[in-house]
C-alpha cells in the first residue's frame, strides 16, 4: 500500500511540474527564442509527438522592423505547429506581410543567431537575441 501511495504522489508531482511549464519554456527547451510567440497565451497543449496548439485571447498583430524594413506578423487566436529542437514546422494560423500580401508561415528554423521563416516557396531571415 505504501508503494502505491508513493507512486500516486510521484505521478501527481510530475503532472504538476509539467503543467506549471509555460509555452515559452517549451520554446526555450527546444532551442527557440520565447519571442516567437506573442505574450498573453491563455493556454497551450504539447502533444507527445511534438504537435503544439496555442491559444491567445484574440488575434494578435504586430510589426517587427529589420534593416529598416517593417514586417507585420498576424497570429490567429489559435495556431499550431510541430515543434522539434531548433524548428517549428507544419505551422498553421500565422502569417507575415511580404511587400503587399500576407503569406502563411509554414516553418521557422533557428540556426546560430538567425531565425528563418519559410513562407510558400521563399524564406525571410532575421537576426535574433536571447529573450529575458
Amino acid at each position: 500500500m505504501a508503494h502505491r501511495l508513493l507512486l500516486i504522489v510521484l505521478a501527481a508531482s510530475i503532472l504538476h511540474t509539467a503543467s506549471s511549464a509555460t509555452v515559452y519554456d517549451v520554446l526555450q527547451q527546444n532551442n527557440l527564442p520565447c519571442g516567437l510567440i506573442p505574450q498573453g497565451v491563455t493556454s497551450y497543449v504539447l502533444h507527445p509527438d511534438g504537435h503544439l496548439e496555442v491559444t491567445l485571447p484574440g488575434d494578435c498583430n504586430f510589426v517587427v522592423t529589420v534593416g529598416g524594413s517593417p514586417y507585420k506578423f498576424c497570429f490567429d487566436s489559435k495556431f499550431v505547429g510541430l515543434i522539434k529542437s531548433g524548428s517549428i514546422s507544419e505551422v498553421n494560423g500565422v502569417r507575415v506581410q511580404v511587400k503587399y500580401a500576407f503569406e502563411a508561415i509554414i516553418q521557422v528554423d533557428h540556426a546560430g543567431n538567425q531565425l528563418t521563416f519559410k513562407v510558400g516557396t521563399s524564406s525571410i531571415s532575421f537576426p535574433i537575441s536571447d529573450c529575458g
